[in-house]
């Protein structure tokens, strides 16, 4: 199998944000950012496995600064790293002031998904090119996340299994 460039599957989502998705002080929901966040994410690992993924984990969305109504928000997400079957997407939310202009990353979250074959099973991906040192930087603290991620469900399993 081939591989692909992270270029080859970036994606970038943009919604102006209304009354609709804040809370009566005029905060967007966070719940709002993480599904939009899900689905720029989402798209990204499709195009890259050119096949329907599913998520299965996401980690560390860090909400560092509010998101109000009347803000521009993008939603760029591109893959740092690939299992056999899986896929990890960094997805960086910038917020926007359309008045001023003033542009500040709102936040950044990393979403795991599995590409999928016709039958729904889990299906191989291209392997990722990587081209410039910090997606390679990136590819190795993604591999210390899925290692992290491993641990720790190998954990609650151990934890389960003792409760029967």
């Amino acid at each position: 199998m081939d591989g692909k460039k992270i270029s080859d599957s970036c994606v970038t989502l943009s919604h102006m944000m209304g009354p609709q998705d804040a809370n009566g002080l005029g905060n967007v929901h966070g719940g709002i950012i993480m599904k939009l966040a899900d689905e720029a994410g989402g798209l990204a690992a499709i195009r890259h496995a050119q096949a329907p993924a599913v998520t299965i984990a996401v980690d560390s969305m860090t909400f560092m600064h509010p998101i109000h109504i009347g803000n521009f928000v993008e939603f760029k997400a591109e893959l740092t790293y690939v299992g056999r079957t899986s896929m990890e997407v960094r997805v960086e939310v910038i917020r926007e002031n359309p008045l001023t202009g003033e542009r500040i990353i709102s936040n950044t979250a990393y979403y795991v998904y599995v590409a999928l074959d016709n039958t729904g099973r889990p299906k191989p991906v291209p392997p990722l090119i990587y081209e410039t040192d910090e997606q390679k930087a990136r590819a190795e603290l993604a591999k210390e996340r899925q290692a992290y991620r491993k641990e720790q469900r190998a954990k609650e399993e151990e934890l389960q299994n003792g409760r029967k």
